[in-house]
């Protein structure tokens, strides 16, 4: 048995051993876009890389940091290299939760430059909670909540391609720039 897997590009990645240079935004991309949310349960495809996308249009809305903006984007690039785990069962893996976490840190510190502050982490949590409870409920038409968590953008429960969302990925990926201060609402135009 191999301790690697095999990217989209090639790469021969190390899970429990990440090393920077190895993560590729092609493959996160692509395997993120391959991904159903829900494992599966939902009554339609909707890919985890647009549910990031939809993060990453409400973070724009908030007018949070470029960094948190990029971290939206990036919150379930783990799922690329080490898949998912319904959030009932993960809370009991204590050994998956330490891989996760170094391997998220290795994402963002690559990505950003250094792992998520506390109030980082937090944004990025309450935005893709938010983001769950609205995309439950157009696929299965179940509330998590009575309390309706706020929003300051409209979700596009995109359903399309996964070659589309694939690309709108790499392009808002490309797009967002650290060292800027952007003040703008921005909302995601799959067209």
């Amino acid at each position: 048995m191999t301790d690697y897997i095999i990217t989209r590009t090639g790469v021969k990645f190390r899970p429990l051993e990440p090393v920077a240079e190895d993560l590729r935004i092609e493959d996160i991309a692509h395997s993120l876009s391959m991904l159903c949310r829900a494992n599966g349960h939902y009554s339609e495809f909707y890919s985890v890389g647009a549910h990031c996308l939809n993060c990453y249009d409400e973070a724009c809305a908030r007018q949070e940091t470029q960094r948190v903006r990029m971290a939206c984007l990036l919150h379930d690039a783990t799922e690329a290299y080490i898949s998912d785990i319904t959030r009932p069962i993960k809370k009991y893996l204590d050994e998956y939760n330490k891989i996760e976490e170094n391997l998220a840190n290795t994402i963002y510190t690559h990505f950003l430059g250094s792992p998520l502050t506390e109030y980082e982490e937090a944004m990025v949590k309450m935005i893709d909670d938010a983001m769950l409870f609205y995309e439950f409920y157009e696929f299965t038409a179940i509330k998590l909540s009575e309390e309706e968590p706020f929003v300051a953008a409209t979700p596009d429960f995109f359903k399309g391609d996964m070659k589309q969302v694939e690309r709108k990925y790499i392009e808002i990926f490309n797009s967002i720039n650290l060292e800027e201060q952007t003040e703008e609402k921005l909302t995601i135009k799959w067209k």
